[in-house]
């Protein structure tokens, strides 16, 4: 494991020591189970973006021009 230094806007500290002396979980895991869940997240925009890669590219004018014409707007 790593060694790094964080500095954290002091609201979002007092909160995570809290969580961390509520859950019985040292700051260092709740940081790093949040920043695996930020990381996965990405990863699946990522992949969602690939998927979506060759899909017909629409105007934002053309979009909402076909709001209009059926009746939604």
């Amino acid at each position: 494991m790593s060694k790094a230094t964080l500095y954290l806007e002091e609201p979002i500290h007092k909160a995570l020591r809290m969580k961390a002396a509520e859950t019985r979980q040292s700051m260092s895991e709740l940081v790093n189970d949040a920043l695996k869940v930020s990381l996965l997240e990405d990863l699946e925009d990522i992949e969602a973006w690939k998927e979506r890669r060759g899909n017909e590219v629409i105007s934002f004018e053309d979009f909402v021009s076909q709001f209009k014409k059926d009746g939604v707007i």
